[in-house]
């Protein structure tokens, strides 16, 4: 070996030698240890000592008090009980071997569920409420609210505070605003509250975005005074969007007080558990009654998430928590909020849709989904050119027929109108929306979306900055063929129209998730499906509707679609059955939404899905809500904290676990089968060949004495019967249980990997019905 090879060698071996050690990578952890065994309204010394626990605890792993206060960001330590901070991997490891430690996760980020107004109360033309509302004599004023997202814009006409009577006295909570209240935020009346949670984004971002606020609870994005006031949102007379959809809006609980939680930040950056968290131990201290929660989940295990976690405790404390059933569809078991305290809402159409035609030069007229404000010149053809004949020489195709940015010569597209291939897979609405950007950048006088086959039917009306229109799967492949075999294609797109009473309507979104439920496959998801399409609601003026930095444009209402949306629906409707019902549990409240849902159309047909096939009990759980059926439902089938005690422990919680979860001891019963956990629907996914099941449920009388006979929808190759056939009730509060046998009987050849069935109870005026889902064991 030559002198100077050695000379390298031995330089090489005394750097390794000597290398600075590797630093350990430090992320943001929540740790997880149950409930606080004070109760509800917890003194100062409860909460200062409740902080001190966390830095004692870890402080016996980082060495010292203070260093485990520069570590931790968030103590919560009024009715959750854990800690946020700034942890290695090796320190995770070693708290999560403590014995009071419950689980220790990663603060991981969530998303909104808008794919980017239905009048939750029909009202007539003149803005009145319906004469024969049941509605009348309450619109919630006495409830609270709260909504979790990107905040609120105070100013809108949906927090209006006019007519409002004192705020309730259980109110507990504050509006939130810096020192000089720079932003000028106010609440009233109406929007009675707001806070802003940022800790744990920033543990995650560093010094996060640019220009993004951190001391304010004001709604940059446009998403969380959309979801609030449709929640909640007061009356508003000759609301519309570009003159669209235009009459009186209002949320779900017209009269009822709003609250904003702040704790996503920006769509790119999303929302944290620890912010999420936070987020749910101030809903409960401020005391609200209804949290609508429009936010995507994980599908692991219920004490690894933030959100399982803040909304076991707000149940457990009266709240009734509504969550998005997430935009992930519609793939099956696809669907997420999968906790059985959780209210999970799928999205669907409504009988009113906003269109724009597209008429060819051979004079075929197709009908597409528009809310573009612009106009073309009324009845003049225009070259009609498609992405991929318009690309730059070297520009990929298949990027220019999506319309990419970037990808087209304006030389080709300019003064004609752009075709450009939508996949909803992977492209939502502010990838469509950067379409029309695309398309105004290369001079294209209009742009014609198409979906993939894989999209299917399922179109939205988005706002774009050029005239435009949305058309299904078929529309679009007859719209390239023309183009493809036409030497001089033109085409000409209309004005936007508002069209009522449409059919059929509602159909299950293209984007919504389905089920089967992937964690725990016995309880059912979604449980149940509500408006989520082409939305008006208020709207935060300080983005465009189109989220686009380039479009100038501001509207104090927009339309969105989106899980993000039908969340909120059904939130507005709790809120209207708690007023009503005050003692009503969170399970009571569901259950009279689920069992008076219909599984029907306004054609008379089943509920279709966006490819227009039936759809299942895992698109639309019981089905479509019901408004006015759910305030008298005549029985529920209830649940209390006991028995999801007892379904953890069907998960394998042990005793110990359950006593730091529940903030007592408890102890698992013997035995306990999922299959009975008394949820208002009926799922066994493990069927085997030959096997007969059994299972039991129990109604509770929320009505008049009365006597109720089952009703047997039995699913294809299974024999249900019921015992007893008749329950009698004689008064409010009684209970009584019932024995369902599901038996498979093959009787055809069925190869359906999953049938579906029906069991109702009527007394002639109310019907209770549940789905039944069953996998067919062939």
């Amino acid at each position: 070996m030559s002198s100077f090879i050695h000379h390298v060698l031995v330089s090489l071996l005394i750097c390794v030698l000597w290398q600075e050690p590797t630093l350990a990578i430090k992320q943001s952890y929540i740790v997880y240890l149950g409930s606080h065994s004070f109760g509800p309204n917890p003194s100062s010394f409860d909460i200062e000592s409740a902080t001190n626990s966390h830095y004692d605890l870890l402080g016996s792993y980082l060495g010292s008090n203070e260093k485990a206060k520069e570590a931790i960001f968030y103590s919560y330590n009024k009715n959750i009980n854990g800690f946020a901070a700034i942890l290695d991997e090796d320190e995770a490891a070693k708290i999560a071997k403590h014995p009071n430690v419950i689980s220790i996760f990663l603060n991981k980020k969530y998303e909104l569920q808008t794919t980017h107004s239905w009048n939750f109360l029909r009202l007539e033309s003149n803005g009145e409420i319906p004469k024969d509302s049941i509605w009348k004599r309450s619109f919630g004023e006495d409830i609270i609210i709260g909504n979790l997202d990107t905040g609120v814009w105070p100013e809108s006409k949906s927090f209006s505070d006019e007519g409002m009577g004192p705020i309730p006295k259980k109110w507990r909570g504050i509006c939130q605003v810096d020192n000089q209240n720079q932003d000028k935020f106010y609440c009233n009346k109406k929007l009675i509250g707001a806070r802003y949670f940022y800790k744990g984004y920033l543990a995650n971002n560093g010094k996060g975005l640019k220009n993004v606020s951190f001391n304010s609870a004001r709604d940059f994005e446009g998403h969380g005074t959309h979801t609030l006031s449709t929640a909640g949102g007061n009356f508003v007379a000759n609301a519309n969007v570009f003159g669209y959809g235009n009459g009186t809006v209002s949320g779900g609980s017209p009269k009822a007080r709003v609250v904003s939680y702040k704790v996503c930040w920006s769509p790119e950056s999303g929302c944290y558990d620890a912010d999420i968290l936070a987020a749910f131990e101030a809903s409960i201290s401020d005391g609200v009654d209804v949290l609508s929660v429009s936010l995507g989940s994980f599908q692991v295990e219920y004490y690894e998430t933030g959100l399982s976690i803040g909304s076991f405790h707000a149940v457990a404390n009266g709240i009734t928590v509504v969550s998005a059933a997430t935009n992930y569809g519609p793939y099956l078991s696809s669907v997420g909020n999968l906790e059985p305290w959780v209210f999970t809402v799928a999205a669907s159409t409504i009988d009113r849709e906003f269109n724009s035609f597209v008429t060819l030069g051979n004079n075929k007229t197709l009908k597409g989904a528009s809310f573009s404000e612009m106009e073309l010149q009324p009845h003049k053809m225009y070259p009609l050119i498609s992405g991929a004949d318009a690309k730059y020489d070297n520009a990929s195709s298949k990027d220019a027929l999506n319309c990419t940015g970037g990808t087209l010569d304006p030389r080709k597209a300019k003064g004609k109108i752009l075709v450009c291939l939508q996949n909803q897979d992977d492209c939502h609405f502010l990838c469509r929306t950067n379409k029309g950007v695309e398309a105004a950048r290369v001079g294209a006088v209009g742009m014609i979306l198409a979906n993939d086959e894989n999209s299917g039917s399922g179109i939205q009306a988005d706002p774009h900055v050029v005239p435009s229109s949305y058309v299904n799967f078929i529309d679009g492949s007859y719209i390239f063929n023309y183009i493809n075999h036409t030497k001089f294609p033109v085409a000409y797109i209309s004005k936007v129209v508002t069209q009522m009473a449409t059919k059929p309507a509602p159909f299950i979104a293209f984007f919504s998730a389905r089920g089967p439920n992937p964690v725990e496959p016995t309880i059912l998801k979604p449980d149940i499906t509500a408006p989520g399409v082409n939305i008006i609601a208020a709207y935060g003026e300080a983005i465009s509707p189109s989220e686009q930095a380039s479009d100038k444009r501001r509207t104090p209402f927009s339309v969105m679609s989106g899980t993000s949306m039908s969340c909120p629906h059904v939130a507005g409707l709790v809120g209207l059955l708690k007023s009503i019902h005050p003692d009503w549990s969170p399970a009571a409240i569901k259950s009279a939404i689920m069992t008076t849902a219909t599984t029907e159309d306004n054609t008379g047909g089943p509920i279709l899905d966006s490819s227009l096939e039936k759809a299942i009990p895992f698109d639309y759980g019981a089905g479509h809500v019901q408004p006015n059926r759910a305030v008298d439902p005549g029985l529920v089938y209830d649940l209390n904290a006991t028995d999801y005690m007892n379904f953890l422990c069907a998960r394998g919680y042990n005793s110990s676990m359950l006593k730091l979860f529940y903030g007592k001891p408890y102890t698992c019963p013997k035995s306990f089968n999922l299959k009975d956990f008394n949820y208002p629907a009926i799922t066994i996914l493990d069927f085997k060949v030959g096997q007969s099941i059994n299972v039991t449920r129990t109604l509770t009388n929320v009505g008049s004495p009365s006597k109720y006979t089952v009703l047997i929808q039995a699913p294809q190759e299974f024999v249900v019967s019921v015992e007893p056939k008749v329950l009698s009730f004689n008064q409010k509060g009684e209970k009584r249980e019932f024995r369902v046998t599901l038996s498979f009987s093959p009787k055809s050849k069925d190869k359906s990997d999953y049938v579906f069935g029906r069991l109702i109870w009527t007394n002639g005026m109310n019907s209770v019905g549940i789905p039944i889902a069953l996998n067919n064991p062939h």
